[in-house]
């Protein structure tokens, strides 16, 4: 009986009832607009970082991360590689075998990292081919390099030329070798710009006499958000002599830096929040001051104020609920415009974002959870809201509630 009352009631005047509900449907479209803006740009940067090298997880030999040399490394078996597999969310796998060498061309001489690696797995996980600005990419059996090119500005070399790499092997063994550089490379960093090199993970294999060893492996998979519960998993079928780290444990600057960005994002929604606030609260007092008279009127018949307070409670409560649906259906078309045509930043901002090998736009996400996380707290703070009429009603005098204009 009470929600027939609170239903009929919200419809008596039927402008008033939409004025309140379009408040509160344009407090969840501001709201669900900003938090898809705002999980559309980080889970962008996130994917960005961890495309930029890392991966989303990567297993070492337990002792790699806090020394990392070539005799920490391990043994790239086919069983281990079926064990990671099993994992239903494991995309893909890029073994690395990475080393510090020096390269030499002519009278020149630089320090590099190199990095041995399986090409078509590693061009999956960071679009590595994408960063090549001449020459062309290497193949699995080639026995050729790629450059970064402000290395290769360094050393004065260009596709086709030979350079020579001296370094140490596995177990002590010096390694010595040349290579024909086979296309250069343009990373955003300007540290990976001037040390990286990447040549195929066989080839390397056999110059350092560490055949079928590798120091890492990345690990791309399907639904990002189980990243931890993969991590606990893979250590798991890992076992106790391998580490299994995820990319904010890899690069700690990085995920810093996020975490500030979300802090700050954060302050600007605490604001959205009481804005959404006290917009929702004015145009409950509004609809409470037009009905002071029925109020009176309704108490001077013998209704119950506890009664009047719940009804009006309910009422509240409708109205946010119709309004939600609302602002679901009005933010809906816009969110999901905005990720199938993201926001292009342009002039100096996108030169940054280039420069540093990012694609320079501003995507929404239509997650779930943002419209279900965002109707779920404005209803919150619409209840919150509608105990007023309960304190408001209390202290009413049904004489000067009916005499009130």
């Amino acid at each position: 009986m009470m929600f027939s009352l609170s239903w009929r009631n919200i419809w008596r005047n039927r402008s008033r009832t939409v004025i309140t509900m379009l408040s509160v449907a344009f407090a969840v479209f501001l709201s669900i607009l900003m938090h898809s803006m705002q999980y559309g740009v980080f889970g962008h940067m996130v994917n960005n970082v961890v495309r930029f090298y890392t991966g989303y997880l990567q297993i070492h030999q337990n002792g790699y991360w806090k020394e990392q040399m070539l005799d920490n490394g391990f043994e790239w078996t086919d069983h281990l590689k079926s064990k990671l597999l099993s994992q239903g969310e494991v995309t893909a796998l890029v073994p690395r075998l990475e080393c510090f060498m020096l390269v030499s061309s002519h009278n020149r001489t630089k320090g590099c990292f190199m990095v041995g690696t399986n090409p078509a797995r590693e061009d999956e996980l960071t679009q590595l081919q994408s960063k090549l600005v001449s020459g062309s990419y290497i193949e699995e059996n080639d026995t050729a390099v790629l450059l970064g090119e402000g290395l290769a500005t360094n050393l004065n070399v260009q596709v086709g030329d030979s350079i020579v790499f001296m370094g140490q092997g596995m177990h002590g063994s010096m390694a010595a070798f040349k290579a024909r550089i086979k296309g250069l490379l343009h990373f955003g960093s300007p540290e990976q710009n001037a040390q990286f090199v990447y040549t195929p993970l066989h080839y390397l294999q056999y110059q350092l006499n560490a055949e079928n060893y590798v120091t890492s492996v990345s690990i791309d998979m399907a639904n990002k958000k189980n990243m931890l519960k993969l991590q606990k998993e893979l250590q798991a079928i890992a076992g106790p002599e391998y580490e299994c780290m995820n990319w904010q444990e890899l690069l700690p600057d990085i995920h810093g830096h996020i975490q500030a960005d979300k802090n700050s994002a954060a302050i600007f929604t605490g604001v959205l929040y009481l804005i959404i606030s006290f917009g929702i609260f004015g145009t409950l007092l509004m609809m409470l001051a037009e009905r002071q008279r029925e109020f009176g009127i309704m108490l001077s018949l013998g209704m119950h104020k506890h009664t009047m307070a719940w009804s009006l409670m309910l009422e509240v409560m409708l109205i946010g609920f119709l309004g939600v649906i609302t602002g679901i259906i009005m933010s809906f078309p816009l969110t999901y415009y905005f990720t199938q045509h993201p926001i292009k930043l342009g002039g100096k901002i996108a030169k940054v974002y280039e420069d540093f090998g990012f694609e320079a736009i501003l995507p929404a996400s239509i997650a779930t959870e943002i419209f279900i996380q965002q109707a779920i707290i404005v209803l919150i703070i619409t209840l919150v809201l509608s105990l007023y009429p309960l304190f408001h009603v209390q202290r009413l005098d049904p004489i000067k509630a009916y005499r009130s204009k």
